[in-house]
């Protein structure tokens, strides 16, 4: 049966795995591989949940409110008018304005 594909690689590769570190620190290599895949999952899940409870929390939409009234604030101040327009167009015109000077 030949080989196909990739499927040589990767016998190539784990030959060369055992030459270079033997058949004795093998198991020693394949633990500590599985211990850095724990660790990036744990890690990955921890910050999975902390997205997940800062966006659901009330104190983010307290704050994008006060983000808000600061960004009406700015405009206000440049003499931008903020009457009728989303938090994100005025955005766009301070960063306009502020960019021109």
């Amino acid at each position: 049966m030949a080989l196909i594909g990739y499927e040589w690689l990767i016998v190539v590769g784990i030959l060369l795995v055992v030459f270079l570190w033997g058949p004795k620190k093998l198991p020693e290599l394949a633990r500590s591989i599985g211990l850095a895949k724990k660790e990036f999952e744990k890690t990955k899940s921890e910050f999975g949940s902390f997205t997940t409870v800062s966006s659901t929390s009330p104190v983010s939409s307290t704050s994008n409110e006060a983000a808000d009234e600061s960004v009406k604030i700015a405009a206000r101040n440049l003499g931008i008018p903020t009457e009728g327009r989303t938090t994100d167009a005025i955005a766009k015109e301070i960063a306009d304005k502020t960019a021109k000077k």
